[in-house]
């Protein structure tokens, strides 16, 4: 089952399975390239290490690194639970 990257619990994980374009535009080469730049591609594996509230950013773990997404780029990044 895909689902946002945002509907993971703290804890949870998944692998990428593919990135959403911005339905208003935008998502351009420079939102892909900082996706790549970050490690984050089709394929990857990811677990929410903390998500914070009010819809602020998610803590991720990628690759052996933490990075912290905003809710509006985490929204677009499908990804498959792993149980």
């Amino acid at each position: 089952m895909l689902v946002p990257l945002t509907s993971l619990k703290e804890g949870e994980s998944g692998k990428i399975t593919s990135i959403k374009a911005n339905p208003r535009g935008g998502g351009g080469w420079g939102f892909w390239k900082r996706l790549m730049d970050m490690g984050l591609t089709p394929g990857t594996k990811v677990k929410v290490v903390k998500s914070a509230p009010f819809r602020g950013p998610i803590e991720i773990y990628v690759r052996g690194s933490r990075l912290a997404l905003g809710r509006g780029m985490a929204t677009r990044i499908l990804v498959e639970i792993e149980r």
